[in-house]
């Protein structure tokens, strides 16, 4: 079982606090939801949790051990803010592309996440063609793709329609089933009502237990 342990985590900019004195625990095999309004810090946290960020003050545990500066979650896939692709080339170069760097997954497997996302009709149009809701489900794929064991998605249903909402809850409902960490943010009540175990509030740069 993995653990993420927030301490005491306060992040600052230009003499602004955004996030102060945040404490929270993330274990394997649940959902958990950050709500909050636009600007709360949700997407900062995510950002401090996968190490794309590093705090103020205070600590993010791994396991026991605190993450260091410069040091990425190990095993993560990610959504964070507008997803980033070339666009100039098609769905499928670029998940190939994303593949290179750590060389553990098929082409096959890349294939199967795009059919699986519903991209595979579309897997060789050029990403400049696609949809929100294209784009949407391509930074999906590549967050799932090489099967990582923490899952930290902002706003992954953001443009998607019915079908591809439903998609994303029966994929995300499956990884847990299988261990994995997954937190998750959304503005949407219905994603965070049907998918998520524990939902945590931001409010003026602090952190509670979200009561609806």
């Amino acid at each position: 079982m993995t653990k993420i342990e927030v301490r005491d985590i306060e992040k600052t900019f230009k003499q602004s606090t955004i996030l102060k004195g945040i404490n929270c625990d993330f274990e394997s095999g649940k959902i958990y939801g950050i709500v909050g309004y636009n600007g709360s810090g949700k997407t900062i946290l995510l950002r401090l949790i996968s190490g794309l960020m590093f705090p103020s003050s205070g600590t993010i545990l791994i396991d026991g051990a605190a993450l260091k500066k410069g040091e990425i979650l190990k095993s993560l896939g990610v959504i964070i803010e507008k997803p980033s692709f070339f666009n100039h080339l098609s769905g499928l170069e670029n998940l190939r592309i994303l593949a290179e760097l750590q060389k553990i997954i098929s082409d096959k497997e890349i294939i199967d996440i795009m059919t699986l996302v519903g991209l595979y009709e579309n897997r060789h149009k050029k990403v400049n063609k696609y949809s929100l809701g294209m784009k949407q489900r391509l930074a999906f794929a590549q967050a799932i793709m090489e099967n990582p064991s923490h899952i930290l998605l902002d706003e992954p249903t953001n443009g998607l329609d019915k079908q591809g909402v439903q998609m994303v809850h029966t994929v995300l409902k499956e990884q847990r089933s299988l261990g994995k960490l997954i937190i998750l943010t959304s503005h949407n009540l219905t994603d965070i009502k049907e998918l998520c175990d524990i939902v945590y509030e931001i409010d003026h740069g602090s952190l509670q237990l979200y009561e609806n």
